[in-house]
């Protein structure tokens, strides 16, 4: 698997051949980040279920100023740890831990987040309502989330917007907007 575009545009991403790891396919990753492209330059970025660690790396190659990945597989962390090291950026950060436990910890604000569990796991809405109810989310927030083609999609928690989808083979990748922000404000009139 290669990097599409930016900075690191071609490098190869390597990872351990993990039964239950399914990076996100190129052309879907290629469409979610033309759509991103004016807001990836500088944000933070949460890529939960990291696995190949495609999407983090690709929104760091593009020149976001952060990426935290978590992931809990000890092998696949290694590898991400490994590729930043050979990538030399100290941007990218690895947690080796299960998501849904990480979201229960300390919150910090992120302005993209990349949500790819394993397709046969679920559990989207519910993670969709930890990254709301617990605070890891910046005002305005874009929030990615990828599932089977032919899953039902997950609810959204209140004041995120779906703003596009797109599917590549068995995957489908849904981008939704936190707008709770703009909505409390427009309520309280300031």
């Amino acid at each position: 698997m290669r990097i599409v575009a930016g900075e690191w545009r071609g490098r190869r991403i390597h990872f351990p051949d993990v039964a239950q790891l399914r990076p996100t396919p190129d052309r879907l990753r290629e469409t979610l980040f033309n759509w991103l492209q004016s807001h990836v330059g500088g944000a933070r970025c949460l890529d939960l279920y990291a696995g190949s660690g495609a999407l983090g790396l690709e929104a760091l190659s593009r020149g976001a100023s952060a990426a935290l990945f978590v992931e809990r597989d000890a092998r696949i962390a290694a590898a991400l740890r490994a590729t930043l090291a050979a990538f030399g950026d100290a941007r990218g950060r690895v947690v080796e831990r299960d998501a849904a436990a990480f979201l229960s910890g300390p919150p910090e604000r992120f302005d993209i987040v990349f949500v790819d569990p394993p397709y046969a796991q679920g559990g989207l809405g519910e993670l969709c309502t930890l990254l709301e109810s617990r605070g890891w989310l910046a005002a305005d927030a874009w929030i990615y989330l990828e599932l089977a083609a032919h899953a039902a999609r997950p609810p959204l928690p209140e004041g995120w917007v779906a703003w596009r989808e797109a599917r590549a083979g068995e995957a489908l990748g849904l981008l939704a907007r936190r707008r709770a922000a703009r909505a409390a404000a427009a309520v309280d009139g300031t």
